[in-house]
């Protein structure tokens, strides 16, 4: 079995022992039952431990609220106050509120001892527990005024954000921590703020770590598509689509078939077909259409007659054709006319 080094100077299961020791046998079988201190570690409802002793939910949620007021009212309780000091000086060195997300993995990486822990952060006058909502995860805090400069400034962060910004960390971090006013300088470093985003349910990272709104499907890759995205974005410029399927493969280790990446890539409006199989993204200004269609569409926001080098040359910034392609369709009469200087315009 793995064994997992403790980051505490305490040993949380002896610890447990100690304070659930007074208790008669159904309220310490409750208790641990419900917190996931027994050997399978699993946390158990109301539900099913009211089966196993034929009584309510409501009467087994009285029997555990009972059992930890006389918890805290008992010798045993008061004998580990340097237990209870010792978290409360981890989650002020963690920011004085933390995901419990992050909060627990960083004492133990073991699951029960992790239960162990929010067991204590239950007990501890010093810990307020915020259950999660639609912005944040659930968290722990020991300073009310810290926890409401982070939830503000997470909220405004959020409300800075367009829905298709992709946002690199290091930026993200420092348009972070521009909304953190009057917080010590001790807290405002780049490890902090990770944290701290963390916290929230409305910001987020996809797989190459930008940030963004985390209901953008830039963040939130659900599909061949938005990864394809992802990895022309990084590109930063047209590719085949066997290319981006193979790009997909190697960034993400999804395995994704040619014909598959072509079909996603047809059917979204982020890209565009600019050539034989190649693909540009539409926020590039690459325009769909043939041959034809481009060269009328640049005549018409150019407005004035131009120059065959210079079509061609914003042609082949929109779309992947050849240049003699460009030249057979300038040199159809029906749709542009060479005037004496040898400037194009429609006809």
């Amino acid at each position: 079995m793995k064994q997992f080094m403790p980051t505490t100077s305490f040993k949380p299961k002896k610890v447990t022992q100690k304070i659930i020791s007074h208790l008669h046998s159904r309220a310490s079988d409750v208790i641990m039952n419900r917190f996931g201190l027994t050997a399978d570690g699993r946390r158990k409802t109301l539900e099913e431990i009211g089966k196993k002793y034929n009584i309510t939910r409501e009467r087994v949620r009285q029997i555990e609220d009972a059992a930890i007021n006389l918890i805290k009212k008992s010798d045993a309780y008061k004998n580990e106050q340097a237990v209870f000091d010792e978290l409360k000086q981890i989650v002020r060195n963690l920011g004085s509120i933390v995901a419990e997300h992050e909060l627990l993995p960083h004492i133990s990486k073991d699951k029960s001892t992790q239960n162990h822990i929010n067991f204590f952060l239950v007990l501890g006058d010093a810990f307020k527990k915020h259950r999660e909502d639609e912005h944040f995860h659930t968290r722990w805090s020991i300073d009310d005024t810290m926890t409401e400069k982070i939830h503000d400034a997470l909220r405004k962060l959020y409300a800075s954000l367009k829905d298709e910004d992709l946002i690199p960390e290091t930026e993200m971090i420092k348009k972070f921590l521009e909304h953190l006013k009057d917080v010590a300088e001790q807290y405002k470093n780049e490890e902090m703020a990770k944290r701290w985003l963390s916290m929230s349910k409305t910001i987020s990272k996809n797989p190459l770590g930008e940030w963004g709104k985390a209901t953008s499907p830039n963040i939130r890759t659900r599909g061949i598509k938005d990864f394809a995205y992802l990895v022309m974005r990084r590109h930063g410029s047209p590719m085949h689509f066997k290319e981006v399927a193979d790009s997909i493969s190697k960034i993400f280790g999804k395995k994704t078939h040619y014909a598959t990446c072509h079909n996603e890539l047809i059917k979204d409006p982020r890209f565009v077909l600019v050539g034989r199989g190649i693909y540009a993204l539409s926020e590039w200004g690459y325009k769909a259409g043939i041959a034809r269609e481009v060269i009328e569409d640049i005549l018409k926001r150019a407005g004035e007659p131009m120059g065959k080098e210079e079509i061609i040359k914003r042609v082949m910034k929109e779309r992947y054709f050849k240049k003699n392609t460009i030249l057979v369709n300038l040199a159809n009469s029906k749709y542009f006319k060479k005037n004496a200087k040898g400037l194009y315009a429609l006809a």
